[in-house]
């Protein structure tokens, strides 16, 4: 009888609340419809896989391993260069820590750009989303040109040589079509292939550093890099794009989850190969496919040796080339919504769900940038790739900024969160002082340059807006929000403020009461 008695209340309470849901279903909203500014994005489609395999495939380990190895064998630093590697990640992972305070509670596109609104001023936001801007571009141009070189040197090594700027530059313009047709076609499939080529190229570079017999090469001189603050930056640069998963909030299932474990995990997952590849340049284990690489065949290595290491290497490469331009774009979607680009940088492909106007924005840019990469820093990209890493730390050092003012805005600031912001935003700052200070010591002026122009960029940048575009500066601030659909009946309702901002008021407040 008790187990019939809780069955019929069951099957009542169930049968009420189908009701209710039913009606839920006829009832006209008492308010016009509240949806999303990334609605047009397709949300709540990506999984935790998906955003690893962003994140992930930006960084492009595999490659950043080969360059590690190669300057640890070059300038041989010793034991302190593995210490530097696993004190840099350490940093890397505090500024992840910094980004999951934003990420637990915002879902956005414009990542770190979007979260800065919240914790900076206009100028100062700008100031990030300019850095990030450079930052992402210029890693994208580095890694399409980087794929031309590669793939031109596969046919080489095979007996198929084809020297001449002309193969390069039409190699780059390749690598970039296929990059906007992948981005454009669908951000699921683009993910997921990346991953799947990224872990295939890791696998491919860590198997043959644990085979090689420690065939000695000699070593190179790495010139002004041969202290251990630029080995901290080859690292740092070499995990730029790891918050990558944060400009896919608006399109991740329960994002201010899976998002901030992709942003842990992706510099955790690439320190640890960054380390594993310290420790074979100090035994002698990556010499033979550091020579590969850089050297090919002249090396002494054997063409399968050399093909092996380029396939790898190149398709890491080019899983850099799309996280970039998904990356990119949705960054330029989020300053396309705002105003603070030209607007149809937001247009979002109907069936496809993509920002095809910013993909195609972007990596048009990518490869004029490439192109010029190509004809004037291939052979020494030291000035090139010191502008990109001041983009890349600025960035990180204004975030650590903004975490601070943010967490204290809303009440929410521990002492472990200040001591950690503050810790990154004194190392950020003293990193950029002392990089600018010994380019003025030295007479290389690309980096001090490359700290005026990231500071002064977004005073700049609010000066054009101001005169061209003023109401732009006040609609800043693109979020994922709830929509009316996703509220349950008797929640409330979504209206939007003086702001354009949607607010939840109670059914009650509303004038007009249709009941």
């Amino acid at each position: 009888m008790v187990n019939g008695r809780r069955s019929g209340g069951g099957s009542r309470i169930g049968g009420a609340l189908g009701a209710a849901i039913a009606r839920s279903r006829n009832a006209a909203p008492a308010t016009t419809p509240v949806f999303s500014p990334l609605r047009a994005l397709g949300r709540r489609q990506l999984t935790q896989v998906d955003l690893i395999g962003q994140s992930l495939s930006t960084v492009a380990p595999a490659t950043g391993m080969i360059f590690i190895a190669w300057w640890i064998t070059s300038a041989e630093p010793g034991v302190a260069g593995v210490a530097a590697i696993i004190g840099t990640t350490a940093v890397v992972v505090a500024v992840a820590f910094c980004i999951t305070q934003f990420t637990r509670r915002l879902a956005a596109a414009g990542s770190l750009y979007s979260f800065a609104f919240h914790g900076l001023p206009r100028r100062a936001t700008l100031t990030m989303g300019a850095a990030l801007l450079l930052g992402y571009l210029g890693i994208s141009i580095s890694v399409v040109a980087n794929s031309a070189v590669s793939l031109l040197g596969i046919g080489t090594a095979l007996g198929m040589p084809s020297a001449g700027t002309i193969p390069l530059l039409v190699t780059a313009a390749m690598v970039a079509c296929a990059v906007t047709v992948i981005a454009v076609r669908g951000v699921r499939f683009a993910t997921r292939a990346i991953l799947v080529v990224e872990l295939c190229s890791l696998v491919l570079i860590c198997s043959l550093m644990i085979a090689d017999s420690g065939t000695p090469i000699t070593p190179v001189s790495p010139g002004a890099s041969g202290t251990l603050p630029f080995l901290a930056l080859i690292v740092v640069f070499g995990m730029a794009g790891f918050e990558s998963a944060a400009f896919f909030g608006a399109e991740a299932r329960r994002p201010l989850i899976t998002v901030t474990r992709a942003v842990l995990i992706t510099p955790i997952v690439c320190g640890a190969v960054f380390v594993f590849a310290g420790w074979a340049a100090l035994t002698g284990n990556a010499d033979a496919v550091v020579a590969a690489y850089f050297d090919g065949t002249d090396s002494g290595a054997s063409t399968e040796m050399v093909v092996a290491v380029k396939v790898g290497v190149t398709f890491s490469w080019l899983a850099s080339a799309l996280g970039c331009a998904q990356a990119g774009s949705r960054l330029l979607l989020a300053m396309g919504i705002e105003g603070t680009v030209p607007r149809r940088l937001s247009r979002v492909h109907p069936r496809w769900r993509t920002p095809y106007a910013a993909v195609i924005a972007f990596t048009l840019a990518s490869v004029v940038g490439a192109w010029t990469y190509l004809l004037v820093f291939v052979g020494d990209s030291v000035v090139f790739d010191g502008f990109v890493e001041v983009a890349v730390v600025g960035a990180y050092t204004l975030l650590a900024v903004s975490c601070l003012r943010f967490l204290r805005r809303i009440g929410e600031d521990a002492r472990s969160t200040t001591m950690i912001a503050v810790g990154i935003t004194c190392v950020g700052v003293g990193l950029l002082g002392y990089l600018a200070l010994d380019g003025v010591i030295d007479g290389q002026w690309g980096i001090p340059c490359a700290v005026l122009v990231v500071g002064a960029s977004g005073v700049a940048w609010a000066a054009v807006l101001k005169r061209l575009r003023p109401e732009s500066l006040a609609t800043m601030g693109a979020f994922d929000s709830p929509e009316t659909t996703d509220l349950l009946p008797g929640a409330g309702e979504l209206v939007l403020d003086d702001d354009g901002r949607p607010q939840l008021v109670s059914a009650q407040s509303l004038p007009g009461d249709r009941r």
